[in-house]
C-alpha cells in the first residue's frame, strides 16, 4: 500500500493468526482495527501492542457471521481511524467437535458455514464497497485466510471446515478478477498445522503434538510465520500479485 489509506481491518484479530497479523502490520506502518467476538481483554491487549509500535488502533466487537456486525465493523473502523486500505478476512471456526461427517450435527455445520463462508463473503462485500476505485475508494488489498484443509479435505476430522475453505479459495479467485481493474488486489493464504488455540476449540488440544512430526518440515508452524505472508501480500512488494493463494503449510 502507498498513500494515505493505511488503515487495516483484521477480523478475528484478538488471537492466533489475526493477532500476529495486527502486531506485524503495525510494524509495517498500518493503523489497525482489531475485530473480536467475545474476548475484549485479548483484543485490548493487541490494541496496546499496536499503539506501542507507534500506530493507531481500536478494538471493535462484532460477530462476523452477522451482516449487521460486519457492516458496523467497517463503519466504526472508518469513523475512528479513517479510510480503509486493507482487509484481512481471518475470522473462522472449525466447529466444536472433530470427527466424521456422519456424526456431525446440522447446527454445528450451519455455524461453521455461517461464519466461514457467508461471513467471509460479507466481509469481502464491505471491503469492495469501500476500497474499489469504481465506488470512490482508494484501492487496496484484501487477504483471505483459507487453509490447506481445502485441498487435503479434512477426512475424519473436519470435512465441513475443509469445504468452507474451498469456498474461500473460490471467492478469492473470483473477486481478484472482479476487482483487479478497480485498484483492489485479492489474495489468500492457506495455513497448515499452526500453533493456535483453534485446535483446542475444536476438541483436539493434542493435535499439534500428534501431527506436528508428520509435517514434511518436521514441526507445526507459528502464527507469526503466517502473518509474515499476510503482511507481504498487503504490501507494495506484492503489487503485481492478485488471485494468488500462498500455501504456508510446511510442505503438506
Amino acid at each position: 500500500m502507498s498513500g494515505p489509506a493505511r488503515v487495516l481491518v483484521v477480523t478475528g484479530g484478538s488471537r492466533g493468526i489475526g493477532a500476529a497479523t495486527c502486531r506485524l502490520a503495525a510494524g509495517a506502518g498500518w493503523d489497525v482495527a482489531v475485530n473480536y467476538t467475545r474476548d475484549k481483554a485479548a483484543a485490548d491487549a493487541v490494541v496496546a501492542e499496536v499503539k506501542a509500535a507507534g500506530r493507531r488502533a481500536c478494538a471493535i466487537q462484532g460477530d462476523m457471521a452477522l451482516e449487521r456486525d460486519v457492516v458496523a465493523l467497517f463503519e466504526t473502523a472508518a469513523a475512528l481511524l479513517g479510510r480503509i486500505g486493507g482487509v484481512v478476512n481471518n475470522a473462522g471456526v472449525v466447529g466444536d467437535q472433530a470427527g466424521r461427517i456422519a456424526d456431525a450435527s446440522a447446527d454445528m455445520i450451519t455455524r461453521v458455514v455461517d461464519l466461514n463462508v457467508t461471513g467471509a463473503l460479507l466481509v469481502c462485500r464491505e471491503a469492495a464497497r469501500r476500497l474499489s476505485t469504481a465506488k470512490g475508494g482508494p484501492g487496496g488489498a484484501v487477504v483471505n485466510v483459507s487453509s490447506i484443509a481445502a485441498t487435503l479435505g479434512g477426512p475424519g476430522e473436519y470435512v465441513w471446515y475443509a469445504a468452507t475453505k474451498g469456498a474461500v479459495d473460490s471467492m478469492t479467485i473470483g473477486l481478484s478478477r472482479e476487482l483487479a481493474a478497480e485498484g483492489v488486489r485479492v489474495n489468500a493464504v492457506s495455513p497448515g498445522l499452526i500453533e493456535t488455540d483453534i485446535h483446542a476449540s475444536g476438541g483436539q488440544p493434542d493435535r499439534l503434538k500428534r501431527l506436528g512430526p508428520q509435517v514434511p518440515i518436521g514441526r507445526a508452524g507459528t502464527a507469526d510465520e503466517v502473518a509474515e505472508a499476510i503482511v507481504w501480500l498487503l504490501s507494495d512488494a506484492a503489487s503485481y500479485v492478485t488471485g494468488a493463494n500462498l500455501r504456508v503449510g510446511g510442505g503438506r
